[in-house]
């Protein structure tokens, strides 16, 4: 090798590196494909395509020797296994797709593609995106970098888990209602979620269609701000893709944040909030005031009818884009079956988890004769109400919000499994934001006294993703929290 090859290489750095030719993208994507199967007790990847890797990773240097300059040119990245990648396995970490192979490039892996990026592997997640601890995968759970005992969060946990354990620079997400904040924080990464419509959801198998955003996680502030750029942007293929220029937002990463108004909602300091999560929260905004920012006192009145919201609607739009793997096109399909009905039912059943299976029911049951107006027409009628609490804060007396991305950090494996409700409230401060459409992320600002990563959550105004990164890189700028990672992992 030309230099010595670092774990904590991130995205912009490893593409500098690349660019001045002191390391060959084969050497780089060598030295994490080592690292992926050195560790695989983290469970983080369900395939990983070593072959294949290597022979982008040639192209690119070959690229490279010819002057060839692009934004992500030889450097490896994870996707998550909800995101079709062509000739790769696609999964949804689902016995339903457990052989299926996508026959084409979704959106953002083609953006990626097209910016040189080099695709390692597939990571694991909550079959289907649904869970918030990454135990409902098919493949087996996900475990924590700072304790293999501890869940990563999800559904996004083996992108976060993956990037925690610096055994790849980044990788992409999913986040439906908060599973790239909550596992990013839960893992001490760096996760963003775009505002809906930023970034294209073609070729990303849907859980709930009017709430999935695809974003990144990444080791730093600029890393997220540099794949975003990446992946944003109108595709013909999404009407839901907004026609907004993308702006240059790794530009934000370095301005002044001087008066700029936070807002602080009371609403996510509350009783079950770890007092632990709550100083680490509020010491980071202090930090942010040191530097100039303005502190508001805002409330979101609406906050508390936020998961009941989500679980109606979201279950609702999984009912109907699942009822599409019926045995019948592609995917699992029950074999000894005496009629067409029983197929279907017997494909399903065997096809779908648990945690799958409940939401389908609950989503198909709010659907029904009878109780659409009660509780769909319902549940419309509060997101409204909770997307115009976010309008009104914004309008007039802040320019971002601050919050903690969860109550608590990670919990035990096992430990909420079987009561769901409990699982579901550990999303209450990150589901308004996809009910509102707001970009929203996290970022690492502390450890408990276990050792385990607590997140700082920003929120913003649609599509201005810029003033997020520009406050995310003021914080990290006066901190070192992003550069820890854990000690079994160096």
């Amino acid at each position: 090798m030309s230099i010595s090859i670092s774990p904590t290489l991130g995205v912009s750095e490893s593409a500098q590196l690349l660019r001045d030719r002191a390391i060959s993208s084969r050497e780089l994507v060598s030295f994490f494909l080592d690292r992926i199967n050195r560790h695989s007790e983290l469970n983080a990847f369900i395939s990983v395509d070593g072959e294949q890797a290597l022979k982008d990773a040639d192209v690119c240097d070959s690229l490279i020797s010819k002057g060839e300059s692009l934004p992500l040119l030889g450097v490896p990245i994870a996707v998550k296994d909800l995101i079709l990648a062509k000739g790769s396995k696609t999964t949804a970490a689902s016995r339903m797709l457990s052989g299926f192979k996508a026959p084409y490039d979704a959106t953002v892996v083609a953006n990626l593609r097209k910016a040189g990026a080099v695709i390692l592997g597939k990571t694991n997640l909550d079959e289907f995106a649904m869970g918030s601890s990454n135990e409902t995968s098919f493949f087996g759970p996900v475990k924590n970098p700072w304790g293999l005992d501890r869940v990563p969060g999800g559904s996004s946990g083996g992108s976060a888990a993956a990037v925690a354990a610096r055994l790849i620079p980044a990788a992409l997400g999913t986040d439906t209602g908060g599973s790239i904040r909550q596992p990013a924080a839960l893992c001490g990464v760096t996760g963003l979620k775009p505002t809906y419509g930023r970034v294209s959801r073609y070729g990303v198998i849907a859980y709930a269609s009017s709430l999935d955003q695809v974003g990144p996680f990444a080791h730093n502030v600029r890393d997220v701000a540099l794949l975003t750029e990446v992946l944003s942007g109108r595709d013909p293929l999404d009407a839901t893709t907004s026609v907004r220029e993308v702006p240059r937002l790794t530009e934000s990463c370095g301005r002044s944040i001087r008066g700029l108004r936070i807002g602080i909602p009371k609403e996510y300091f509350v009783a079950g909030l770890d007092p632990q999560v709550e100083r680490a929260v509020r010491s980071a905004l202090d930090v942010l005031v040191a530097a100039g920012a303005i502190p508001v006192d805002i409330s979101l009145p609406h906050t508390d009818s936020a998961v009941s919201v989500y679980y109606v609607l979201a279950p609702a739009e999984a009912s109907s884009n699942l009822a599409r793997y019926d045995g019948v096109k592609y995917g699992h399909r029950a074999s000894g079956v005496a009629s067409l009905a029983e197929m279907y039912q017997r494909t399903r059943s065997e096809g779908f988890g648990k945690e799958v299976r409940r939401r389908i029911v609950i989503g198909t049951y709010v659907l029904s004769s009878g109780y659409y107006d009660a509780y769909y027409v319902r549940a419309q009628k509060a997101r409204t109400l909770i997307s115009r609490d976010f309008q009104e804060a914004f309008q007039s007396k802040c320019d971002l919000i601050l919050s903690p991305v969860a109550p608590t950090t990670a919990f035990r494996i096992g430990e909420k499994v079987s009561d769901p409700l409990a699982m579901y409230l550990n999303d209450i401060f990150t589901i308004p934001v996809n009910l509102a459409g707001r970009p929203g992320m996290s970022l690492p600002c502390g450890f408990d006294d276990a050792g385990l990563p607590i997140g700082l959550q920003l929120i913003g105004r649609q599509f201005d993703e810029d003033t997020l990164l520009r406050v995310a890189a003021a914080y990290e700028s006066e901190t070192s929290w992003h550069q820890r990672y854990p000690e079994r992992y160096r």
